[in-house]
């Protein structure tokens, strides 16, 4: 296979952590592409791009650079209309929901590419910043927990039915925004979409305390502290694997990327 690119974008945030670590997957695994790590600022840069990861950091700062700098649109199409590999993470996530709450309108601009509504902040602000062992089955049934870092982090509230479409029930809620509506259109592309959102995992009885601590959750039946999810071959987590220095969800996440390129690129 020749060589993969894969785009960190480099706006605001965690960017640089996110591609040491991506040279460390390399170096501590064998793969059969060769790797390019790139930083992310112009529409030029992200046409080099096979997969690409939006860091954490602040979400909103994150698209208002995006908008000025022309990349809002050619962020949409990358995830929504070509489907290449993209993983977000906590920023990152919130940014590619189809739907975040506690957001004002005007306020967020949404990519899109994960039918899910995220709660923004979910566990309240920076000072309340935690870690936590997670346990990845994803990652292999041998492994260790992962030590999860949560900073602000916005959580799934909600799994969204898949729309042809944009979320047409979630823009009549308040302080809701949702993604423009955007739909694949080569045959590569329709076959990297899956129609429902896998949880890949979550953070047990964490919602029980906080609202037992009286926080306000706003929260219905269906909701929980769902901390990563994949459609496809859209990735999320609520959590800063880049923050770490454990690299395994991302020696994973480029081997995604290594199946999606091949089936691609018919290999």
């Amino acid at each position: 296979m020749a060589s993969i690119t894969v785009g960190v974008l480099a706006l605001q945030g965690a960017f640089y952590e996110h591609i040491q670590l991506l040279k460390k997957a390399v170096s501590e695994q064998s793969f059969t592409a060769q790797w390019e790590f790139i930083e992310v600022r112009t529409p030029q840069e992200l046409d080099r791009c096979d997969a690409l990861i939006l860091p954490g950091g602040e979400s909103t700062t994150i698209s208002l650079v995006a908008a000025r700098s022309n990349l809002l649109e050619p962020l949409r199409d990358f995830v929504k209309v070509h489907r290449k590999p993209t993983w977000g993470t906590c920023a990152g996530l919130i940014l590619l929901a189809e739907s975040a709450n506690r957001t004002k309108k005007g306020g967020q601009e949404l990519i899109g590419g994960l039918d899910v509504r995220v709660n923004r902040n979910h566990f309240g602000r920076q000072t309340e910043s935690f870690e936590a062992p997670l346990d990845l089955p994803f990652l292999g049934p041998t492994e260790q927990s992962f030590p999860a870092v949560f900073i602000r982090a916005p959580v799934v509230e909600k799994i969204l039915p898949h729309q042809q479409g944009i979320q047409v029930d979630e823009t009549r809620r308040d302080e809701t925004v949702v993604a423009p509506s955007k739909q694949p259109q080569d045959q590569a592309a329709k076959a990297a979409m899956a129609d429902g959102v896998e949880v890949l995992a979550s953070l047990p009885g964490r919602a029980a305390k906080l609202a037992a601590a009286g926080t306000r959750i706003d929260a219905d039946k269906e909701t929980g502290d769902i901390v990563a999810v994949k459609q496809g071959n859209v990735f999320g987590t609520s959590f800063h694997p880049e923050l770490t220095g454990d690299a395994r969800i991302h020696s994973w996440w480029l081997r995604q990327v290594e199946e999606s390129v091949r089936k691609r690129n018919g290999i």
